[in-house]
């Protein structure tokens, strides 16, 4: 799939001949100057295809979908509850050079995210420098008293990693957002591309792909590198999901299959003496590691939330006294704060002293008075987020809004300003995608999942998701986004 100088992209011919991203960044095509094509080979391939013979690919790709049961779930629509999450069949690509960018870029973001949360929790300097206001840190909903002084195994915090990336209109990757918590998704990665090798064989013969499928391996590996001391050489590790009503319990269910593990709900779990047991029908089973699916408020109601019904008692009492491993670590949610990521290039400096490797957009703090001041100036201009929600909610994309769209907005910014923060809208790149409207131009993300233990390992490719509702650049599933598979060559292009 190597670059070549001459491709007739004006033939008006195929299923790509009315193919036309503008000049914004085209995943298949590179940037507005296209004398040269990145993926002239895929280009031949999908222009050849009749579209009905896509169309019926497609298809059966949805129904199996529906046969395997993967779906998610949308709280807010009392009539669908229940969903498919659309899947494009035409492939995003990444050449291997530009991987390589993006893997290092995240390993590096990974390990100053677990820096940052150990120090905050300790002796917190990058505070008392002033790099980061101490307030914001310390009176964020998901700073936790109770992480104060707790040593994790191989001092990591972030065990899997979500890194939220887009591409802006010069081919540049930027992060978006970091997701440190309860990253979900991978489960699409590894599916997508079983559906790929059974509805499009033919287009992956020839290239030279890296492989998604030992995923489960990698992380199960990376599991039982942090756990306690004392857990032997196969440590037990669980994972604990709410419960079927979670909009992710397809994915628990899948990961604990991949790899091996038992999938249990807080009622499956006791502590004892400070450690963690598994209710089994041969008795109590110790747990050394606990991937929860489980968000802090719910995890254990000694701490948090004292009417929880999804947690354990005394989870917490065990985790301090060195007895289990959480995975992710309770506290997270402060180094995905958005209002913190706007600090990460200082952050990565502090603790590496290291250029960041992949930039973030740029962002305004809206809690900073100039930066509110701006940002009530340019609200047509600016993409404004709250900074403690996720899956798309609660945006206002100021160029595509309404006059009283934005001032609801301005109304509750004024209101409470460290609430939300603001970034420029980024043409988000394109990437062909199969409509109802033919093949057209969709905007794409890209969600790289890192697992760490003693190492961070990147999964090659990770999610691509797509904005699959005309001029949409939201591409979240609770707002109607799709995803695709996402090929990382082997090899570079020649």
């Amino acid at each position: 799939m190597g670059q070549i100088s001459s491709v007739d992209l004006d033939s008006g011919k195929g299923l790509l001949g009315n193919y036309d991203p503008g000049r914004i960044y085209c995943e298949l095509l590179g940037g507005s100057d296209r004398s040269t094509l990145k993926f002239p080979d895929l280009w031949r391939i999908l222009s050849d295809l009749d579209i009905e013979e896509l169309r019926a690919r497609a298809t059966d790709a949805t129904s199996e979908l529906l046969d395997l049961g993967i779906t998610f779930t949308v709280y807010t629509d009392r009539d669908a509850i229940d969903r498919i999450l659309p899947f494009d069949i035409i492939p995003r690509v990444i050449p291997a050079d530009e991987w390589r960018t993006i893997n290092s870029g995240v390993v590096q973001r990974v390990k100053a995210l677990n820096l940052f949360l150990h120090d905050i929790y300790h002796d917190a300097k990058i505070l008392k420098d002033g790099v980061v206001p101490e307030d914001l840190v310390r009176s964020n909903v998901n700073y936790r008293t109770e992480m104060r002084g707790y040593e994790p195994p191989c001092g990591t915090y972030v065990h899997i990693a979500g890194v939220d990336l887009i591409r802006d209109r010069s081919g540049q990757f930027l992060v978006l957002e970091d997701n440190a918590r309860t990253p979900s998704g991978v489960s699409y990665v590894l599916e997508n591309r079983n559906l790929m090798q059974r509805a499009f064989p033919d287009l992956l013969e020839g290239v030279a792909v890296r492989p998604v499928s030992d995923y489960g391996a990698r992380l199960h590996d990376k599991l039982c590198e942090v756990a306690p001391p004392g857990a032997g050489l196969d440590p037990q590790i669980a994972l604990l999901s709410p419960g079927i009503y979670n909009s992710a319990y397809f994915e628990h269910i899948f990961l604990a299959r991949q790899m091996g593990v038992p999938l249990v709900e807080g009622r499956d779990l006791i502590v004892e003496n400070d450690r963690v047991f598994m209710k089994t029908i041969a008795g109590l089973q110790r747990v050394d590691v606990l991937y929860r699916r489980l968000d802090d408020a719910f995890l254990d109601p000694e701490c948090f939330n004292p009417n929880s019904m999804l947690g354990v008692p005394g989870l917490m009492r065990a985790a301090r006294a060195g007895h289990v491993a959480l995975a992710n670590a309770v506290g997270n949610g402060v180094a995905d704060d958005k209002a913190v990521y706007a600090y990460m290039p200082r952050i990565i400096e502090y603790y590496l002293s290291e250029r960041p490797i992949l930039q973030n957009v740029q962002t305004h703090i809206c809690r900073e008075a100039d930066a509110l001041a701006y940002t009530l100036d340019n609200l047509d201009k600016l993409v404004v987020k709250p900074v403690g929600e996720s899956g798309g909610y609660g945006i206002m994309v100021g160029p595509k809004s309404t006059a009283s769209e934005r001032e609801e907005c301005a109304a509750l910014l004024k209101a409470n300003p460290s609430n939300f923060i603001s970034q420029p809208m980024i043409e988000l790149s394109v990437s062909p995608t199969l409509t109802e409207r033919g093949v057209v131009p969709c905007h794409v993300d890209l969600r790289p999942f890192a697992v760490t233990g003693k190492e961070t390992w990147v999964l090659p490719g990770g999610l691509t998701r797509v904005a699959m509702k005309p001029g949409s650049i939201i591409v979240n599933s609770s707002q109607g986004g799709g995803t695709k598979d996402t090929w990382v060559l082997e090899a570079d292009a020649r």
